[in-house]
């Protein structure tokens, strides 16, 4: 059996601190992952659950993104990936009892690891106006709520249909089909605040807003840079990636405030000579100032230009637009600006000139370290400035590779799970069900969280995820959530998020992608969309936490039955019977899927058509390649002031923490810590294992304050910091966003530091 939840809150602002590693997975990786499976599902249950971990008869796991190869090894998961399926697959339930002895008030102070340690919930339960708990309700009166309060809104956008990653395609499209039934286009997700930059960058230059590389193009690059990103800890899988580029020739060149363990050395725990000798992965590591990715790459683009014969002058001529501006703009940039924007020397970045036109076919792979800063659309257009001067869009092993952080991320988005939906899509969607949706757009996270602050929505409905602790300005967003009428969430064990309420709440217990999924059809699969348009089935082996439990799809058919009544022109029971029916739609609605039941019956599934990578075909508005000329951006510092990028520990997956080491970093037992390097904290008074208070600074003059953060002096680039979130989302402010995009600027914080203290933190802060 599963050890039971801890009964105390620990510590977490005390932590020990040792020497940073150098080297990704190996022994370490399987010993812990067999600790924290055991104790959240016991022996027998941990072996029938991650043998079962992303094959092709089994369930896609619920962390990363990252794709499958057709050859799938017995243990096709990663150390994070089954602390992820241990957390929902747990023998802990969180029952009706629980809330009864557990107030509003006492969850409120409870930190987010102690919240998801206790386990799966088993019943919907309801906090009625003006009590201090939840308690149990049927799943009946649970919709009517819902309806009631949809219902008596004077505007269908006056509420709010929040997803997360994780929801499947057919969840996915069912909600959206709801919401716009209902009548309205507030559609925000989790894509808001991680990879919209790199949507609506890629959109407007290559007319997909999607990656265009497979993971066999990966195999087959010469050239991989790995820009503001952390696969050791992030897309753990993507490491054996790499190491297989590597042993046919691939360069690495990683581009990082932060030395990465798994981008030094990866130990392929599936292999002996892994174990024992490792892989070194990174030929070179710039290790750039943060926010400096795009004079970093507008330099480069210069000095392919400047290079006789380097430019694909044959794909430039044939396939792209805007040559001629993009030059111009690309020739003024000089050394001395960049190096100041990046902290690199002259001689790093000619290094990684000779290895750019060394390279036939090169991958460009990011993540949040490129997308959550205020210049981060024209940051990704320099990145295909750059693919597209040497011709790497639809040539094999080369390419754009934003690598979605959350499974099925980018599933939902093609599900039509969009704030800003293409008319082409709402077309498609009317003449399918026979009604109109609104044509107007919706509101995205930041904007759903100034609607809720400034009374203009009233009810928000979360389809999974912590949406109180992924978003910024925490106190901003608690308040506005606590200005709701009604506040839902369909989750699967406990968050932050429970703990902030409405007037009203709800919490909807969902099936998981470990469960089996029943209904009056038969038995149902799922299906998802990974990082690399894989669209494959998720299939879960285990008897369901609780016979209370919906599925996510049912959920949502029985709110619209609930809500739309006979008004609906959509024949709902028919979906929550059988999914095949939802993939048959489907099919008819969004562009790639047509015969979807019978192509996802394949095992593997199948890839979506990508036009750029496939035909060269770019729907752009130009009908071309857009090379962009932006004007070069760098995040300004005050003097005494440092740059902070707030990021994850290795024992959390984005604000599931599920322990209190970062292994990698040299972290044990605590999460307040500020990474300082050792110059930076010599020069502003901080001594390392000293404990300062982080106080954000922006334009609206408002004071925001993470207290009692452990100075670690790191290797850190100059100038820069970082610290874990969700504890530091509280300094991001709302008004803090990327161009374009409105992504939070999570990775360009200007900070100060008050109040620098010897000794233990002031207590544990939730």
């Amino acid at each position: 059996m599963a050890s039971k939840p801890p009964a105390g809150d620990p510590v977490q602002d005390a932590p020990q601190v040792e020497a940073p590693k150098h080297a990704a997975a190996g022994l370490p990786a399987i010993g812990h992952t067999l600790l924290m499976a055991q104790q959240q599902m016991g022996l027998r249950r941990t072996a029938r659950t991650l043998l079962k971990v992303n094959q092709k008869d089994g369930f896609d796991c619920p962390g990363c993104a990252w794709p499958e190869g057709d050859k799938r090894h017995t243990a096709e998961f990663c150390e994070n990936g089954a602390k992820a399926v241990a957390e929902e697959a747990t023998l802990r339930r969180v029952t009706p009892d629980f809330f009864a002895a557990h107030p509003l008030a006492d969850l409120a102070t409870r930190s987010g690891y102690w919240l998801g340690q206790q386990g799966r919930i088993t019943q919907p339960m309801y906090l009625p106006p003006g009590t201090d708990r939840y308690e149990a309700i049927t799943w009946e009166r649970a919709f009517e709520i819902i309806a009631e309060e949809l219902n008596a809104l004077a505007s269908p956008d006056e509420a709010l249909f929040y997803t997360s990653g994780r929801t499947s395609n057919e969840a996915a499209f069912l909600l959206q089909l709801f919401a716009r039934e209902f009548g309205t286009n507030n559609l925000p997700d989790c894509s808001n605040m991680c990879h919209e930059s790199s949507g609506s960058a890629l959109t407007e230059t290559l007319g997909v807003g999607k990656g265009s590389v497979s993971l066999e193009d990966l195999h087959q690059a010469d050239l991989i840079v790995v820009a503001g990103q952390n696969p050791g800890t992030n897309h753990p899988r993507m490491l054996s990636a790499l190491e297989k580029a590597k042993s046919a020739g691939a360069k690495i060149i990683s581009v990082n405030p932060l030395p990465e363990a798994g981008l030094e050395k990866f130990k392929n725990p599936q292999t002996p000579q892994g174990m024992i000798k490792g892989a070194a992965l990174t030929d070179l590591f710039l290790q750039i100032r943060i926010g400096g990715d795009q004079a970093l790459f507008r330099l480069l683009n210069k000095l392919i230009v400047e290079t006789e014969g380097a430019v694909d002058e044959l794909f430039v001529r044939e396939h792209t637009h805007g040559y001629e501006e993009f030059r111009a703009a690309a020739l003024e940039a000089d050394w001395d600006s960049t190096l100041a924007a990046t902290g690199l020397t002259r001689a790093e970045i000619e290094e990684a000139l000779a290895m750019v036109l060394a390279s036939k076919r090169t991958i460009v792979c990011w993540a949040m370290g490129l997308t959550q800063h205020k210049h981060s659309v024209p940051t990704i257009r320099e990145v295909v400035n750059f693919l597209l001067l040497r011709g790497n869009i639809g040539r094999t092993g080369a390419g754009v590779c934003p690598v979605r952080g959350h499974s099925n991320v980018q599933g939902d988005r093609t599900m039509g799970i969009f704030e800003r939906p293409a008319p082409a899509f709402l077309d498609a969607l009317e003449k399918e069900f026979g009604f109109a949706p609104p044509r107007h757009h919706g509101y995205d996270v930041v904007r759903s969280i100034e609607a809720l602050r400034d009374g203009r929505a009233k009810v928000f409905f979360a389809m999974g995820g912590n949406f109180v602790a992924a978003t910024p300005d925490t106190e901003v967003t608690e308040a506005a959530m606590r200005r709701a009428s009604l506040t839902v969430h369909v989750s699967t064990k406990l968050n932050r998020s429970h703990a902030v309420t409405g007037r009203r709440a709800l919490i909807l217990p969902t099936l998981g992608r470990t469960d089996k999924d029943v209904q009056r059809g038969g038995r149902q699969f799922v299906t998802v969309e990974d990082s690399m348009g894989m669209v494959h089935a998720s299939r879960g082996n285990l008897s369901p936490a609780s016979r209370h439990l919906l599925s996510e799809p049912a959920i949502v058919v029985r709110m619209a039955q609930a809500t739309l009544g006979a008004k609906s022109t959509v024949e709902w029971a028919e979906f929550e019977k059988d999914y095949a029916t939802i993939r048959e739609r489907i099919a008819r609605v969004v562009p790639g899927f047509d015969d979807f039941n019978a192509r996802v019956a394949r095992p593997g599934g199948f890839q979506l058509a990508h036009a750029p990578r496939d035909e060269r075909r770019f729907p752009t508005a130009t009908g071309k390649a857009n090379f962009t000329a932006a004007p070069v951006e760098v995040p300004e510092l005050p003097e005494g002031r440092l740059l902070l990028q707030t990021l994850r520990s290795h024992d959390q997956y984005n604000t599931t923490i599920y322990g209190l080491d970062d292994r990698y970093r040299g972290i044990k037992g605590g999460r307040r810590v500020v990474l300082v390097n050792p110059e930076d904290a010599r020069q502003l008074g901080l001594a390392d294992g000293s404990y300062t208070d982080l106080v954000s600074e922006w334009k609206d003059g408002v004071e925001r304050r993470a207290p009692g953060f452990r100075v670690v002096h790191y290797p850190t680039a100059r100038g820069c910091a970082a610290a874990y979130y969700p504890e530091t989302n509280v300094l991001v402010p709302l008004g803090a966003t990327a161009d374009v995009s409105n992504t939070p600027a999570s990775k360009s914080v200007v900070v100060r530091f008050e109040g620098p203290r010897q000794g233990a933190g002031a207590g544990n802060e939730s």
